[in-house]
């Protein structure tokens, strides 16, 4: 991104951080860039990212869309803005002494906040998103939360790099789960799958399909199954490889 706002930024980081004012003069003086970007994830919230654009934010908030370009160059710069206002966390958070629980409840912050504005995930991540507010605001929060874990600041750094992926995944999962609904295999389709998917043909899986699991059907659920289990056991082992690399340092 071009630097457009002679901060040495792009756009996007100059405004989110408080760097360029909002235009003075002109017809459009009753907007601000809060205004705008609360408008467009009003419309992500209700319609999907899809549905964001330039005129579809105008419209809403009794504009013109040439007006909204003199505060936000470009449909991307506002989704950036976007998924900075849709991951911002409360200034202060208090949290628990053990850094085990802190980094669950850290976890458990970020996870709330893409659930309750799902198509951020749609939203590519760079180097710019790292540098917005809530980023850094998340990523220092993370790093206190480690602050009892006798490791390294650029390890704590890559720690909080793999929970927030882990969290992002089980999400995205969670959500494709939604989406399909009911399991579109049938009881006949498993049993039919089992003969093809043996134990003999693939010792693991095939013992695992024989006991019953792997797979569900849908007739014997109603929906689609959560991945909570799935998401906590993930934890456990990223703080449980943790543990032992703080030990292993400490015993070298």
């Amino acid at each position: 991104m071009a630097d457009t706002t002679g901060t040495g930024l792009p756009q996007p980081l100059a405004i989110a951080w408080g760097m360029q004012e909002t235009p003075q003069r002109g017809p459009a003086r009753g907007l601000t860039h809060d205004r705008i970007i609360a408008a467009a994830i009003e419309i992500a919230d209700d319609k999907g990212l899809g549905a964001v654009t330039m005129q579809a934010v105008a419209k809403s908030l009794d504009f013109t869309t040439m007006s909204l370009y003199r505060y936000v160059s470009s449909k991307d710069d506002l989704v950036r803005l976007m998924q900075d206002a849709a991951l911002t966390s409360a200034e202060t958070v208090e949290l628990p002494g053990d850094w085990r629980d802190a980094i669950r409840m850290w976890a458990g912050l970020i996870r709330d906040a893409y659930r309750a504005h799902p198509w951020v995930l749609e939203i590519p991540r760079g180097q710019t998103t790292v540098l917005m507010p809530a980023s850094v605001r998340a990523a220092d929060l993370g790093l206190a939360a480690l602050s009892g874990l006798d490791l390294a600041a650029d390890e704590k750094v890559a720690a909080i790099l793999l929970v927030s992926q882990h969290v992002v995944s089980m999400v995205e999962l969670e959500r494709s789960l939604a989406a399909e609904g009911r399991p579109a295999i049938t009881s006949a389709g498993v049993a039919a799958l089992r003969k093809v998917i043996t134990a003999e043909r693939f010792p693991h899986v095939g013992t695992i399909m024989a006991a019953g699991g792997y797979v569900v059907d849908g007739e014997s659920v109603a929906e689609a199954e959560g991945v909570d289990d799935e998401y906590e056991f993930g934890l456990d082992l990223l703080i449980a490889g943790l543990e032992a690399l703080e030990h292993r340092r400490r015993g070298a």
